[in-house]
């Protein structure tokens, strides 16, 4: 069993059953979105897909109070540590490692990836998503910023993961329309929408997905609230 907690926007907090939790893409401090009665009682590993603000805001002061292990593209890692971030483990698209007992895989995403640092933008490597082989052998796949592109249909093949959690916001990243194409290449029994309603801008909506994915009943669209925590 997985508890899964939306954070608002791009943040999640996925907690095993025996008690590590996992935080994806961290934005905490001045996230909107972000309910305001959560608060972290423990994080083992942080996963980063790329180095925008809204996806690592908030991964240097949760990595000095829990010191977990912090996963991303190797550039991420190499910055992160020069900030004084330990435990860093860098990674790159294609490769896995276990981490707490699941099975973390980089995937591409179609993104770009720049890191606001000192007022300057400097390079973080390139977006990615993630597979994640939970200890049951359940897989997970957590998309990043993205549009759409035709290699999920390798990851389905290659990993067959039965939840997908994917963007919908349009501007930033694919709106419905292109998350409706995903699932079609995908193929998950379940699709978590994230990234949507934090700014008027991101203007896609969990309805018009499961709107356009009628002729695709095998997959359910499971909206969540920020701060709702369900179980998979």
């Amino acid at each position: 069993m997985l508890n899964i907690t939306w954070l608002g926007h791009g943040t999640f907090q996925l907690r095993l059953e025996t008690g590590e939790v996992f935080v994806m893409d961290p934005w905490v401090t001045g996230n909107p979105a972000h309910p305001e009665k959560h608060e972290f009682d423990r994080i083992d590993a942080i996963l980063i897909t790329h180095g925008h603000f809204d996806h690592i805001h908030d991964v240097i002061p949760l990595a000095q109070r829990f010191s977990p292990t912090v996963v991303g593209i190797y550039e991420i890692c190499h910055w992160l540590e020069s900030k004084g971030v330990s435990n860093c483990s860098g990674m790159n698209k294609g490769g896995s490692q276990i981490v707490h007992r699941v099975k973390v895989t980089m995937t591409h995403a179609v993104h770009s990836c720049g890191i606001l640092d000192d007022g300057k933008i400097i390079y973080g490597g390139e977006a990615a998503g993630y597979v994640l082989t939970l200890p049951d052998g359940r897989r997970l796949y957590f998309a990043g910023d993205t549009s759409v592109f035709s290699d999920m249909a390798l990851i389905h093949q290659l990993y067959r993961p039965e939840l997908a959690i994917l963007p919908i916001g349009d501007l930033f990243t694919m709106s419905p329309y292109e998350a409706a194409a995903a699932c079609r290449l995908l193929k998950p029994r379940k699709v978590i929408p994230m990234h949507f309603g934090t700014f008027p801008a991101l203007t896609g909506r969990p309805e018009t997905l499961a709107g356009l994915l009628r002729d695709q009943p095998e997959t359910e669209v499971w909206p969540l609230q920020p701060g709702q925590t369900v179980q998979w």
